[in-house]
């Protein structure tokens, strides 16, 4: 994993650097844009519920933060490393400028299966990463939220350590919290609401009609479910294929996605759903002749040795990262439209934003505000990159790195760093 992880990381230090170039930007900012301006490895010492210790290794990164603080996830999972972490911070900057955030990259993450801690390890872990932050992160310096194999009861935990730390109610420490603490309505499905509004946004460029039309998603946890949620009730859409960790699923006549949601947070995946007509890999998933494809999981799943199968109009990357360079270029040269990661997936940080203003000021919005909100800052980015796309004949991705380093360039330059 870990040089998958680097490969990662050089591949969006050459997004930025083409991004630079195509700006006509001095090398300078590249130094500066090119790696995280700080980060922080720790061990966690964690008494386990025989008796035992075991150490877990903890990472927390900060990319830049000239538009004001950090923000990102903190991710549970056995394969987080310190470069994913790095790489991941990375695209969090550039998603927040995407859509004119006032905040900065920042990325966190425990190598650690959550599935095999009980709930008093998994709270005695999560408390320990907080203390051992408690100098790193903050409402007015570094906001976590949830990522993979995190969920709201992690992040209640982290807004009560940092309070004991400090000694008052922190809420604005971190967002994703419940909504009885201090978290926003309309938070745990902005992700993937996010996504479908910019798929809904896509479809009309390409003059595609949703009702009716078919889905395929990758993964189908908060975000891919979410999603497939959204398809349904605001587009119309029928989702008939779905693949995650245990498995896939696929109906023709399309999967009821909310009995689907409610099997998997029963059983832990979409494997055995009786509504389904046959098993799916992967690649099967992915070869489906459907309108959309979601990829909901994580990174490097779309592959220059897979892509020739993506049979999809338009691909919308609900995942951090989902599809390797080579495999975009080639997607891109094959005509499949894609939305990438750093547009397609902020709605979840628009709406941690709007958690944390609400936090500030201590007045909470109603759902329909959010998502109002929510609709106008991710139409609004869209049409910015897409017709920057259409004016400089560049892919969507590269025309969302040049929006968003064309923000944060000026930014650095008004304040001297570069």
């Amino acid at each position: 994993m870990a040089s998958k992880s680097l490969e990662t990381l050089r591949q969006v230090q050459k997004q930025i650097k083409d991004a630079c170039d195509l700006l006509g930007l001095d090398n300078n900012y590249y130094e500066i844009l090119k790696q995280p301006l700080r980060a922080l490895e720790v061990t966690l010492p964690v008494k386990m519920d025989d008796g035992t210790v075991r150490a877990f290794s903890a990472y927390r990164a900060h990319h830049n933060d000239v538009m004001g603080p950090c923000k990102g996830g903190l991710r549970y999972h056995p394969a987080v490393d310190f470069d994913e972490v790095k790489t991941l911070s990375m695209w969090m900057t550039f998603k927040c400028s995407a859509l004119g955030l006032p905040y900065g990259g920042a990325k966190g993450g425990i190598t650690v299966n959550p599935r095999e801690l009980s709930a008093g390890e998994l709270e005695r872990l999560t408390r320990a990463f907080t203390r051992a932050m408690s100098d790193f992160i903050g409402d007015d310096r570094d906001i976590p939220a949830g990522d993979v194999g995190t969920n709201a009861q992690v992040m209640a935990w982290i807004f009560d350590e940092m309070s004991k730390q400090k000694g008052h109610n922190t809420p604005g420490v971190v967002t994703g919290k419940p909504v009885s603490i201090g978290g926003s309505l309309g938070r745990t499905e902005a992700t993937g609401r996010g996504v479908i509004l910019a798929l809904r946004e896509a479809a009309k460029r390409l003059g595609i009609e949703t009702k009716g039309a078919t889905v395929a998603i990758q993964g189908f946890g908060n975000v891919g479910s979410h999603a497939g949620l959204c398809a349904e009730e605001l587009l119309g859409c029928k989702v008939v294929g779905v693949q995650d960790h245990t498995g896939g699923v696929y109906n023709e006549n399309g999967l009821d996605t909310k009995a689907l949601a409610d099997y998997v947070a029963k059983h832990g995946g979409v494997k055995g759903f009786p509504e389904s007509t046959k098993d799916l890999t992967r690649e099967e998933l992915f070869a489906l002749d459907v309108d959309f494809l979601i990829p909901a999981a994580l990174e490097n799943q779309i592959t220059e040795e897979n892509q020739h199968l993506i049979k999809a109009k338009i691909l919308v990357e609900a995942a951090n990262g989902p599809t390797v360079a080579a495999a975009s270029k080639k997607l891109w040269e094959r005509g499949v439209f894609l939305v990438p990661d750093i547009l397609a997936n902020a709605g979840g940080v628009t709406v941690s934003y709007f958690e944390w203003v609400q936090n500030l000021q201590n007045f909470y919005w109603s759902l329909e505000e959010v998502n109002t909100r929510l609709e106008r800052l991710m139409v609004q980015a869209f049409d910015a990159i897409y017709e920057q796309h259409k004016e400089l004949k560049i892919d969507m991705r590269t025309s969302a790195y040049v929006m968003a380093i064309r923000r944060i360039a000026e930014a650095m330059k008004l304040r001297g760093w570069a």
